[in-house]
């Protein structure tokens, strides 16, 4: 069982149509979107869900509103301004006057701005505050015409997707050692933070897809560096080539002198934005040039398994 990892330095470099259009190609695998926190796998496979599981991953504080005593000693020390004081009107009576209003307050943290760092429990001298795992997002296990997909949600504004990521390689692995795949294809997050280490590690090979600009360039080097670091194999593929010659060319030339293979070039292609349009693999869409360098594309990386 082989792992094929799609990477990028950075979004929109095409990753995900290529990663879409290898689970359209291969035979006998099964797909895991560690994209989690902006899934997007899912618009071309289609998957219908299997099984369904919470995410934990980290802690949210909570304020016991019978234990507070108002001090406010937690909003003091707490640097994300997610405890939050609301004033409201408490009526009493007093030496048979009739009711009347005077000030109350009562305190909340606002889970979205909580960091779940727990000096606010640290701090408090009521033991009034208790940090509690909450969930924080979501992952599944689906089925799709191309076969098993194993993919995720993280919640907004939620950390740990790195974590959520490990699971979501693991449930994908499980399932391709259940059924005997050959592959698994793995459509990685963007960028090289701690999602991207958890999407390659273990990998037998990372297609690293870059584009012909500045930033593609300088982001590319990037990653490559990080695959690098961690033994990871890396190839290039890089999209929409045509765009700038200049800057292709500064890519090929990179690699050449890194001792790394550029294995795929792919034209700009209108063709390729028909298709996500329809919601369809682009190389199910059309039999056009984009189509067929992906087709290419596949089978070179394939041949470059073989070797390892």
């Amino acid at each position: 069982m082989k792992q094929i990892v799609v990477i990028s330095g950075k979004g929109g470099t095409g990753k995900t149509v290529i990663a879409g259009s290898f689970a359209s190609l291969a035979k006998n695998k099964v797909m895991a979107d560690c994209d989690v926190d902006a899934a997007d796998l899912h618009l071309l496979l289609y998957p219908v869900i299997k099984e369904t599981h919470e995410f934990r991953g980290g802690k949210k504080a909570v304020i016991d509103k019978e234990k507070c005593t108002g001090c406010k000693k937690c909003m003091e020390v707490c640097r994300y301004g997610a405890i939050r004081e609301v004033r409201m009107g408490k009526r009493e009576a007093r030496g048979g006057y009739p009711q009347f209003s005077i000030p109350d307050s009562q305190f909340y943290i606002d889970a979205i701005s909580c960091e779940g760092c727990g000096v606010c429990a640290h701090i408090c001298p009521e033991q009034a505050i208790q940090m509690k795992e909450s969930t924080t997002g979501k992952w599944y296990i689906s089925d799709t015409k191309y076969g098993p997909l194993v993919h995720a949600k993280l919640g907004i504004a939620e950390e740990n997707s790195g974590k959520l990521v490990t699971i979501v390689k693991q449930n994908a692995k499980t399932v391709a050692e259940k059924d005997g795949m050959d592959y698994i294809i793995i459509d990685g997050p963007p960028g090289i933070g701690c999602p991207v280490i958890a999407s390659i590690g273990g990998a037998d090979i990372a297609l690293v897809v870059t584009e012909p600009t500045l930033s593609g360039i300088h982001d590319m080097k990037r990653i490559i560096g990080v695959a690098n670091h961690f033994g990871i194999k890396s190839v290039v593929c890089i999209n929409k080539y045509d765009l700038n010659m200049r800057n292709t060319l500064s890519i090929e030339n990179y690699c050449q002198n890194s001792n790394m293979k550029v294995i795929g070039r792919i034209p700009y292609d209108e063709t390729v934005v028909k298709a996500l349009v329809k919601g369809i693999p682009v190389v199910e869409y059309s039999n056009s040039v984009s189509a067929g360098e992906i087709k290419i594309l596949w089978e070179k990386i394939q041949a470059e398994l073989k070797d390892r």
